[in-house]
């Protein structure tokens, strides 16, 4: 399935299937925030510190099914898998963008 997502979400999703870090921080303006679960990460060193340890020893590769704006945000929902229990798990990732890049990325179950 073929999704219309605006080029900074794209370029997350196609890095993050790679799971190649510096290509997922790339798209993120250098004051973005990254909500995981109600927990937030601020600016660039956290995100990538997140993503160090949450995202690439459990391999987990989100793959985006939807895609629809809401009040000016973006959220897309699909499964991720990798190796970590339950997987795959269906998450919700809602994108404000500002200035061509991710203002925000909250993830959640």
């Amino acid at each position: 399935m073929s999704l219309n997502l605006p080029k900074p979400i794209a370029d997350y999703v196609e890095a993050n299937a790679r799971l190649d870090i510096d290509g997922m921080l790339r798209p993120f303006h250098p004051d973005a925030v990254f909500i995981d679960n109600g927990k937030p990460f601020a600016g660039k060193a956290a995100i990538r510190h997140l993503l160090e340890t949450e995202v690439i020893p459990v391999k987990a590769i989100f793959t985006p099914d939807t895609v629809r704006e809401e009040g000016g945000d973006v959220i897309v929902e699909g499964p991720a898998h990798g190796d970590f229990p339950g997987s795959p798990l269906r998450f919700t990732y809602r994108f404000m963008l500002a200035d061509g890049a991710i203002r925000t990325l909250e993830v959640t179950l």
